[in-house]
């Protein structure tokens, strides 16, 4: 007897949508570009959505072939963007939608709250950072998106034990993956101009800090310490790559402390890659920090990184074997170990090849967008979708 069999039909796409409030270049965001980019495209269909601040994150996105939609909002409370929020998530009928950031996951819940229960796409929370900073207010907020989410992902083991502490949840109701970067070629010629443009002398060291000049980062401390270096460590320059509200205060403090010759404000780089290749070593002297990209990149790139004990810091930088760690806020110890970098070169290359080393085994890209496509798929199905 003759069976005829049925034509496979090709699975659809899952319609994935990833949220944020802002696209200012920041480490979420970039992570955002990575995971949109990396998706596969056969079996997803990622699309950005953000509320405010472009950046060239943007640009990339569209030239990659990722739709990116900006919901213009107006004030802490604007009904208008909600209700506009609202119509496209039951015009566009994304199967899951990843929220990202604090004001991101509120608006995020709320607009799909206010959808049928049907339309409602599958909802992954997020934690970024291990959140001190959050006021009781913060926490409801959080309890409330958490309790309606298929799943939450963080970026980092301690952010994670963190906010299931402060939410009364088992560590294991939130998932880690931890951020990917990939190595990015630096322009060749491009690094000994940069060393040249930042009047690195032939026998100087050069420090890079790289994020956004705000209170977290603590670049205070950083400048503290380099105070304390400038007359044993005459030939040390340090950069800062960023912008942010602080800036003007961190300008005034350079002069205060007599550093104009010494530290430069960069301002908003395009040219990362560029300045990991000229510097001698990484800074990231953060309060709290989730998972660093800048760190992965510096990782990447076989650079040393010195990185305060903070969030995530301490499960990427392995003490003397693949970066120097110090604590918190102590301008001792990081002029201490800068200066032990300053004056030994082979300990410079030695853990600039174990972060690389570390980096490459166990912080692709490849590797974290794979470990999202496995959440899509399990929230999706979860919830019932596809539709």
């Amino acid at each position: 007897m003759n069976v005829r069999t049925q034509p496979m039909q090709p699975e659809r796409r899952l319609r994935v949508l990833l949220l944020t409030d802002e696209m200012e270049v920041g480490g979420t965001q970039r992570q955002i570009v990575h995971i949109a980019r990396q998706l596969d495209r056969s079996r997803f269909e990622p699309v950005v959505l953000f509320f405010r601040n472009p950046s060239f994150f943007v640009t990339e996105l569209e030239q990659a072939g990722v739709r990116v939609i900006q919901v213009e909002k107006h004030g802490r409370v604007d009904p208008g963007f909600v209700w506009r929020l609202v119509r496209i998530l039951r015009e566009e009928r994304f199967d899951v939608m990843q929220c990202f950031a604090f004001s991101g996951e509120l608006w995020g819940a709320v607009a799909r709250r206010l959808l049928p229960r049907r339309e409602r796409p599958a909802l992954i929370s997020s934690v970024r950072g291990v959140y001190e900073w959050y006021a009781g207010f913060h926490w409801r907020v959080k309890r409330w998106v958490t309790a309606q989410s298929e799943r939450v992902v963080a970026n980092s083991r301690m952010g994670a034990d963190f906010a299931a502490e402060r939410m009364g949840l088992p560590s294991s109701a939130i998932r880690v993956t931890y951020n990917g970067v990939q190595a990015t070629a630096a322009r060749p010629g491009r690094a000994s101009a940069l060393r040249e443009e930042l009047g690195v002398p032939s026998d100087g060291m050069l420090v890079l800090f790289v994020g956004r000049l705000v209170v977290h980062k603590d670049v205070p401390t950083l400048l503290d310490a380099v105070a304390r270096l400038r007359e044993r460590l005459p030939g040390l320059r340090v950069a800062l790559a960023g912008d942010g509200p602080l800036r003007a205060e961190l300008e005034a403090r350079i002069g205060t402390l007599s550093l104009d010759g010494v530290v430069r404000l960069l301002g908003q780089r395009d040219d990362v890659a560029d300045l990991i290749e000229a510097a001698d070593a990484l800074v990231l002297p953060s309060l709290r920090e989730g998972l660093s990209n800048v760190i992965l990149e510096g990782m990447m790139g076989g650079k040393p990184v010195v990185a305060s004990r903070a969030g995530g810091n301490v499960e990427l930088i392995e003490h003397d074997r693949s970066g120097l760690l110090f604590d918190v806020g102590q301008a001792v110890p990081l002029a201490e170990a800068i200066e032990r970098l300053a004056h030994d070169a082979s300990l410079r290359q030695r853990l600039g090849e174990g972060a690389r080393q570390r980096a490459e085994a166990a912080f692709s890209i490849p590797s974290m967008a794979q470990a999202y496509e496995q959440h899509y798929r399990e929230a999706a199905r979860a919830s019932g979708a596809p539709r």
